[in-house]
């Protein structure tokens, strides 16, 4: 009987989904779940399969797996999954894929829009009962440069185009996209930032882009532009950002996800001025697990088959496929 495991720290209710999804579709499985890296003890000795999300994810959780011979990611990130140490070379990895256009994108604007319109603010002011107005920044007439161009800023695009604004891609591979008015190499960040009113953060975490927002960046943006970022905490170099903020070198930004998640208390992030923390919302949303089984389910009927080499979305082959 094949044994799986899903590591998530979502609620318990989600969780308990992907387990009776699979179940009903394959009885034959043996579906443990836990809710942290420390406590994969008494199940990851016997696991084949692990389902999990990136961020969640630790280097003892593989290295003690030695009956692992797939691990399914939950969402698309693979950082800190793919780079583990102890992750052994015949393990296949594989991500899922397009169904993140629509929450992210919406998570997106309702940053931009907490940030145009200083929406912190006013919760704080109805915590002291206190009335204050001030004319709010639109997103009409901005400009915004998207970082990463991929399936999501593909559905975010059109979506900021709608609000008046105009829209640059940088991207790994320039090429015309609706929605876009301009793609330039991603390697043209500095040199575009002075144009921007907003960047969003959108490229997977890689040596290439792994703190490529720094101080450079913050330097080269105008004083009244902001910073979303809903990619990987990785790709911003939070203490630059920190500086930046600090200093006044942008107005604010708003963080979905951070180097080191949870964000600890003891982060400076948390009391930084003009900086909005959101705990990785941004793809978290209702009916995810329905959005994601397609993908799981037609996976996990492949690794049952013994067909592995067609599972879809497979970001990590094993060694001996080379």
């Amino acid at each position: 009987m094949t044994k799986v495991l899903i590591l998530t720290e979502v609620q318990e209710a989600m969780r308990s989904r992907y387990k009776a999804m699979l179940l009903e579709r394959f009885p034959q499985l043996t579906i443990d779940i836990v809710g942290h890296h420390n406590d994969v003890g008494p199940y990851i000795g016997e696991a084949e399969v692990l389902m999990c999300f990136s961020p969640p994810m630790a280097d003892h959780v593989v290295a003690e797996a030695p009956k692992l011979k797939w691990i399914q990611a939950l969402g698309t990130g693979v950082d800190n999954i793919v780079d583990l140490p102890s992750l052994g070379k015949e393990v296949v990895v594989s991500n899922v894929r397009g169904i993140h256009g629509a929450p992210v994108s919406e998570a997106t604007v309702a940053y931009m829009l907490s940030l145009a319109r200083d929406m912190p603010a006013t919760v704080h002011a109805q915590d002291r009962n206190s009335w204050e107005r001030w004319p709010s920044r639109l997103l009409a007439g901005k400009t915004v440069g998207i970082y990463g161009v991929g399936l999501i800023a593909e559905y975010l695009a059109p979506i900021l185009k709608a609000f008046g604004m105009t829209v640059i891609g940088l991207s790994g591979k320039p090429r015309p996209q609706p929605g876009f008015d301009r793609m330039v190499p991603r390697s043209d960040l500095i040199a575009v930032a002075p144009e921007l009113d907003y960047l969003v953060a959108l490229a997977p975490l890689t040596e290439e882009t792994r703190n490529v927002i720094g101080d450079k960046v913050f330097a080269a943006m105008k004083p009244t532009a902001y910073l979303v970022n809903v990619a990987r905490g990785g790709v911003v170099d939070e203490p630059a950002l920190v500086r930046a903020l600090d200093g006044g070198q942008i107005a604010g930004a708003a963080l979905d996800v951070f180097s080191e998640e949870p964000l600890p208390a003891t982060s400076p992030l948390w009391q930084t001025k003009n900086l909005t923390v959101f705990p990785h919302l941004g793809g978290y949303s209702e009916g995810y697990e329905d959005r994601a089984m397609p993908t799981l389910a037609g996976n996990m009927a492949k690794y049952l088959a013994g067909d592995l080499k067609s599972m879809v979305n497979i970001v990590r082959k094993p060694a001996s496929w080379q």
